[in-house]
């Protein structure tokens, strides 16, 4: 069984996030579905990534993933990858496991150890969107709590991102965690984003700030390279901290534990490089007491999927994302779906990924035209 076909698609979800996947298939008719993490006015970079590492697959055996991945790293990246390979390399490597379960007739999670769990825990993001007050996000949470999830997560903070924020800021970012918090009670936990804004001293000041309302977690509160400055805020801090959406290789993920800077890592499937990458990081995690809650800012299908089968596997699986208003366009373009019960979602039992993409609905959404958000953000300065 040897490779012959790849084919991208670059889909309009219907909000600013896109989704890139990619259909992978053999001389023997088995197809494999992959998923690439995406970030806008990037997409067709990635795309291009994607094609280009294509190209290496033709007449190779799907089976042999980690070879094709350590191949695209030394020779094709030399050395030198980022973002955009990382996301592209990713997509190939999930549809290269959906094929090899099809053919093996097992659910990845089978080919990887097999699982410990028989249903993944599942938080709500993309709820918050629109809201402004504290008290709009407060009415949203109370949605999505009464839907059943047990836990949510939301950036309390403004646009556009800079890394110093005013006091006027602060206020309105406690006070839309207090809102919350008062809207849902104490037993869902609220899991705060701060998207790599901060600066240190700014990321402790607030966390003091938040501590009264027991957040999950406190993710990204600094960038995410300085791995110097995350252990510090981590040292003066009492809440969790958390990193890894932002970092990519193995290599970056060895000095986080190194330098003992988080509690827990959220890597993301799609753009670390793959089912086995992310596997592989969470296994790094284990002896440095790190849990792992995979990152998921893309569909509902594929890369879910994909999270799916390694959060069955890893013994240090905490929880996983789920992007509520991403639903509807997920469901139009999968032949199948998985369904949300209590903040869980059962294992799929299907060989490969147990999912399948409609490409007739995929072609109805490609992409449209974009304002140039950055340009206009700039010109409002």
């Amino acid at each position: 069984m040897r490779i012959s076909h790849i084919t991208p698609y670059l889909v309009d979800s219907g909000s600013s996030k896109t989704w890139l996947f990619v259909k992978v298939q053999t001389d023997d008719g088995l197809v494999g579905w992959g998923e690439a993490y995406t970030q806008a006015d990037r997409d067709r970079a990635i795309m291009a990534h994607l094609d280009e590492m294509g190209r290496h697959l033709i007449g190779r055996s799907p089976f042999a993933i980690k070879h094709f991945s350590s191949v695209m790293f030394l020779d094709y990246a030399l050395r030198r990858p980022a973002m955009d390979f990382w996301s592209a390399l990713s997509a190939l490597e999930h549809a290269l496991w959906d094929i090899v379960g099809k053919a093996c007739g097992q659910p990845v999670y089978n080919l990887l150890g097999g699982p410990c769990r028989d249903r993944i825990r599942v938080y709500a993001n993309g709820w918050s969107d629109g809201a402004g007050s504290p008290d709009q996000h407060a009415r949203a949470a109370e949605k999505v709590v009464a839907r059943g999830f047990t836990a949510l997560k939301f950036d309390p903070f403004s646009n556009p991102w800079r890394t110093h924020i005013g006091r006027a800021e602060e206020a309105l970012a406690v006070e839309r965690v207090r809102a919350v918090r008062d809207a849902v009670g104490p037993d869902v936990e609220i899991l705060v984003e701060v998207h790599r804004r901060l600066a240190p001293n700014e990321a402790i000041r607030m966390a003091q700030k938040l501590e009264q309302f027991e957040p999950f977690w406190y993710e990204e509160p600094i960038d995410a390279e300085d791995i110097d400055g995350l252990a510090e805020v981590r040292s003066r801090i009492t809440l969790p901290v958390v990193t890894g959406e932002a970092l990519y290789s193995k290599n970056q993920f060895a000095q986080v534990f190194a330098k003992r800077a988080a509690d827990i890592l959220n890597p993301d499937v799609c753009n670390c490089g793959g089912i086995l990458a992310l596997k592989e990081i969470a296994a790094m995690a284990e002896p440095w007491h790190v849990t792992v809650a995979p990152h998921n800012y893309n569909s509902t299908t594929v890369a879910l999927a994909c999270t799916l089968q390694v959060s069955a596997c890893i013994p240090n699986f905490l929880i996983t994302e789920y992007f509520v208003n991403f639903e509807a366009a997920g469901q139009e373009i999968a032949l199948q779906s998985f369904d949300v019960r209590d903040s869980y979602i059962a294992l799929p039992t299907a060989p490969g990924l147990g999912i399948e993409l409609d490409e007739a609905a995929l072609a109805r959404y490609p992409l449209r035209e974009r304002r140039d958000r950055h340009i206009r953000q700039y010109q409002e300065e």
